[in-house]
């Protein structure tokens, strides 16, 4: 049986002052989406520079990880905070844990995250 890889994740601008929340099926691709993507002004992520990852979790069905999003999504900032906090107590940005590279190289091709 295939084992199914989802994700989500809270990002951050690089003053942390703002928080978005999302899911993926690839981390690595979506936080270079992201960083590719900053000052894009339709998007919250590009408009607000979201880009550093604080927090990630796993899940192996995608409806548990949409559920987790959402749940995530209607929290107060406080609440994000002590859950980031409990794996990342310093709140460190996680980019370079998670991806190869870090910033994304020039000319990257990003693959499309819903394979």
């Amino acid at each position: 049986m295939k084992q199914h890889n989802y994700f989500i994740y809270i990002v951050t601008n690089p003053a942390q002052t703002l928080f978005y929340t999302g899911v993926t099926n690839n981390l690595e691709s979506r936080l270079y989406e992201h960083y590719l993507n900053r000052g894009n002004e339709k998007s919250f992520a590009g408009k607000y520079h979201c880009y550093n990852l604080l927090h990630f979790e796993h899940f192996q069905y995608i409806q548990h990880a949409i559920a987790r999003e959402k749940e995530i999504k209607g929290w107060n900032r406080e609440k994000k905070i002590v859950l980031i906090k409990t794996e990342n107590p310093e709140m460190k940005f996680l980019n370079e844990t998670v991806c190869e590279k870090w910033p994304p190289p020039d000319g990257i091709e990003i693959r499309h995250r819903y394979q």
